[in-house]
């Protein structure tokens, strides 16, 4: 359940542009009547195509992002007055109630990847909780379905932005907001909600606990749950899962699972339900880091570099990447490229406070102690100082 994008629909007409028109100038399969669901608000468009959508339309990416959160009708009555009526006379919940909490967390969650989690979690939580309030007390069936899917999407969330405040600390609250997101999951039956919320756990066994045994089982029971209902998860879970096998040493099994994610990636269509989730560079980010892990840097490097180039956008993942980068040029022992990858990880961290980036800028300066004396090494330690006692 989705609301219509009337700000990208006033966009396209300021452009002079007819849906048809729009549609062959972003191309790569697109058609009127995609264009139309787009606007309307029945899909997203996927990553691969954001970029060339923002040219067609003159905006910037941040720019799309806007015009991509769904606007409510004017002639419905204020979102928060109808959701404050249904949480004091839950029987009163309808359609028109869902679709504002659907709308609240759809626009948080396309945030997260370019703000400050802190920023994110008051009314990430508050939204939590109104949603499993009225899943489990008020709306008739329909309604309630679609509780249960945005209750799973908000844990989730959730989920991600404890973590991420913590700086990948605090495991146990962020895998109780997954429990939470997979329960609703399976309350509807959704594979693609269950999926999600498996893959994020996986992560904490994968970068917090730094358990890739236990992180290969989780992103394979991902791959498992997700095979017949998502290309998009089925690829990630199995581009994790080459990393859990990177970090345990195993290169033929990483290069299997990389085989396997490449092919799932090609099967990606624009009614996956987690096309949002995809981007053309995410392959590239993953397969870096195994080689990383793998101990091959040259590779690693020539790899996260292309990435990194292609990553425009101030972003949490880019911040990941470019510390990754900088290991890659330590491990050879090339400190000026080390430097100028941290110089841009350290100016993503400062806009996003991302906390996978900001734990692998840290490993990266520790390796930096050896060339301690070096002027271009007191600047790093002097930005990343100065970033953790304003975080």
């Amino acid at each position: 359940m989705s609301g219509k994008r009337l700000r990208l629909a006033r966009q396209r007409r300021a452009m002079g542009m007819t849906q048809e028109k729009l549609a062959a100038a972003v191309g790569l399969g697109t058609d009127r009547s995609t264009i139309y669901r787009w606007e309307s608000g029945e899909i997203t468009p996927p990553a691969r195509k954001q970029p060339r959508l923002a040219r067609a339309l003159g905006v910037s990416p941040t720019q799309l992002i806007d015009l991509l959160t769904p606007e409510a009708d004017p002639k419905m009555p204020p979102s928060r007055e109808r959701v404050g009526h249904a949480l004091r006379n839950p029987s009163s919940t309808d359609p028109v109630t869902v679709e504002s909490l659907w709308q609240e967390v759809r626009g948080l969650d396309e945030r997260y990847d370019r703000m400050p989690s802190t920023s994110l979690l008051a009314d990430t939580g508050q939204a939590l909780g109104q949603i499993g309030f009225l899943a489990r007390n008020g709306g008739d069936g329909a309604s309630q379905r679609d509780l249960f899917a945005a209750e799973a999407t908000a844990a989730t969330l959730m989920g991600q932005l404890v973590w991420d405040a913590s700086q990948r600390r605090d495991h146990r609250t962020a895998r109780q907001y997954f429990e939470q997101a997979t329960a609703a999951a399976r309350e509807i039956d959704s594979p693609t909600a269950e999926g999600h919320a498996l893959l994020r756990t996986s992560y904490l066994a994968l970068y917090g606990e730094r358990d890739p045994v236990e992180g290969l089982r989780l992103t394979e029971q991902t791959a498992e749950v997700t095979r017949s209902a998502s290309n998009v998860l089925t690829g990630l879970a199995q581009l994790h899962s080459a990393e859990a096998h990177a970090m345990l040493g195993d290169t033929r099994r990483c290069e299997s699972a990389l085989a396997a994610a490449e092919c799932s990636f090609g099967g990606v269509r624009a009614t996956d339900g987690a096309s949002h989730l995809f981007s053309e560079n995410q392959f590239d980010r993953l397969a870096g880091s195994c080689y990383l892990f793998l101990g091959d840097h040259r590779r690693a490097q020539r790899i996260l570099g292309s990435a990194a180039q292609a990553m425009t956008r101030q972003s949490k993942s880019r911040a990941i990447v470019l510390g990754n980068l900088s290991l890659a040029h330590l491990h050879q022992r090339d400190l000026d490229a080390a430097a100028a990858s941290l110089h841009d990880a350290i100016d993503v961290l400062q806009a996003t406070r991302g906390g996978g980036g900001l734990n692998i800028v840290s490993d990266a300066v520790r390796k930096l102690r050896r060339w301690r004396g070096e002027p271009v090494v007191q600047d790093i330690y002097d930005r990343l100082f100065s970033l953790m006692t304003t975080a």
